[in-house]
């Protein structure tokens, strides 16, 4: 049973971590270098943190990209 379990929690955090990296491409960050992308994400944490009208702006880029693609 423990190891069903255990199973079951490694597919769902490998099945989060490609849905996240479908995002990395389709912002169109595809092939830019690993250290930029970690680097962007840590400043938007960042300026999230701080910013509701931030977090506001980019949320509704994303709905609009999302809504282009029929997602």
């Amino acid at each position: 049973m423990r190891q069903a379990s255990s199973s079951q929690a490694r597919k769902k955090d490998t099945r989060e971590k490609i849905e996240l990296g479908g995002l990395i491409a389709k912002a169109g960050l595809r092939y830019e270098k690993r250290a930029v992308l970690l680097g962007a994400l840590i400043e938007l944490d960042r300026r999230l943190r701080t910013d509701e009208a931030e977090r506001a702006r980019l949320a509704a880029i994303g709905a609009e990209a999302f809504g282009r693609d029929g997602e």
